[in-house]
């Protein structure tokens, strides 16, 4: 028959803190044993009794510290019955407390995964006390360090799932320097709905494209990733332009999970004299420019314009992309970026940074010396101190510099 019941011993001098206990026990001598034996060492314990493994289950909560089993309880069988109790115990200690006197017994219901094995007839109050608080600490040491094995399981599959789905740049020009920063809006998420790439063609020209899909999910980051390696592939076919950002409205519109998914996109195409390129926006900021003045050493820094802009992808059937003609100079940098990095706010208020605040962190930044990585770092710590916190949204930027020996304008390039 089962019995159930709630006792709470005063806590000791030293005693530690309190235990939540459930014990699975049918005789009510024993039971009367075991909470006996707990008053006597101190312990300040909460005791749940339970007479069979159904009632166990109903009763075990997420306070549950520790679990002590009969194994010749009524129901429960030896192992197969103790394993029962394992796969319910959760986080819990488990430890056998019973009157079957068999070492070799003990020795299996260890290896099962109980974390004691005691014999009634063995043991005394404090031995008692002292193999629960035991068996506490070593089921919490034992759930830590499954934690970190994860946790270390989970950084390497990361990493090797970053390395094969963030994109490689393919760049053969050693006057051009290549960086970039991608991270995800959502807690523990690899990817996000943000996507980027760079490719140099035959003939010289390079390409550049940085996109966001709207959301935040696993179905926006997968759509994005698939957004960019059709974008690779029309690319390397040679084709560019609004040829290249109507094909990719279509593979948007079949790839997508609802209508109501768009992407906006920033591409640009650089010359092979690396003087000028051209830009299309479908409903994406437009890049910032960095620009060596030729002679002083100095440099300006600006938003492209983007009065020539189309709409975002999946949004007008038969949409059109305007071309912006632009004239980069001998030395420059060109930076596209998310909208994560300036839809951050500005102090306490509901201000957003927006692109004039970018140029002007930008312009700052580079002013205090920082290119290439650093000057990117730079940046993301400057928005995410104005915006009093991390970025929530999907955050990714590319930085393409050219290295012209200029004097020094072509420090502005350099890395």
């Amino acid at each position: 028959m089962s019995t159930i019941s709630h006792q709470t011993y005063p806590l000791m001098p030293g005693a530690g803190d309190r235990v939540d206990l459930l014990l699975i026990d049918d005789d009510p001598g024993d039971v009367l044993m075991v909470e006996k034996m707990l008053a006597e060492s101190g312990m300040d314990v909460e005791i749940n009794v339970v007479g069979d493994l159904a009632a166990a289950g109903r009763a075990l909560t997420r306070r549950t510290q520790c679990i002590i089993v009969d194994l010749s309880t009524p129901g429960i069988d030896r192992l197969d019955g103790l394993r029962q109790v394992l796969a319910l115990s959760g986080s819990a200690a488990v430890v056998v407390l019973t009157g079957i006197d068999d070492a070799h017994l003990g020795v299996r219901a260890v290896a099962a995964g109980a974390e004691d094995y005691l014999v009634k007839q063995q043991v005394d109050a404090p031995l008692l006390a002292r193999a629960i608080r035991y068996a506490i600490e070593r089921k919490r040491s034992e759930e830590t360090e499954r934690r970190l094995v994860e946790a270390r399981i989970v950084g390497r599959e990361n990493a090797r799932l970053e390395r094969g789905l963030l994109p490689v740049p393919l760049i053969d020009d050693p006057s051009l320097r290549h960086h970039t920063r991608y991270r995800p809006g959502r807690r523990r998420a690899l990817l996000g709905g943000d996507f980027y790439d760079t490719v140099q063609t035959e003939g010289g020209a390079v390409h550049l494209v940085i996109g966001d899909v709207c959301g935040h999910g696993p179905d926006e980051a997968a759509l994005g990733v698939q957004l960019r390696m059709a974008w690779r592939t029309l690319v390397l076919a040679g084709h560019t332009g609004e040829q290249l950002l109507g094909t990719l409205d279509s593979v948007l519109g079949h790839e997508r999970r609802s209508e109501e998914i768009f992407t906006t996109l920033c591409m640009i195409t650089i010359a092979p004299s690396r003087r000028t390129a051209r830009m299309h926006l479908a409903g994406h900021p437009a890049p910032l420019l960095f620009r060596g003045i030729p002679g002083d050493g100095g440099f300006e820094v600006s938003a492209l314009p983007d009065y020539a802009h189309g709409p975002a992808l999946g949004l007008v059937p038969g949409a059109e992309w305007p071309t912006t003609e632009i004239d980069l100079g001998e030395s420059w940098a060109l930076m596209l970026y998310t909208d994560g990095l300036i839809e951050g706010k500005v102090g306490a208020g509901s201000e957003r940074l927006g692109t004039e605040g970018l140029v002007e962190l930008a312009h700052r930044a580079r002013a205090g010396g920082a290119t290439g990585r650093s000057l990117i770092d730079v940046l993301v710590t400057d928005v995410e101190r104005l915006n009093g916190d991390a970025l929530t949204d999907d955050l990714a930027v590319l930085l393409l510099s050219r290295q012209h020996d200029d004097g020094g304008a072509a420090r502005l390039a350099r890395s």
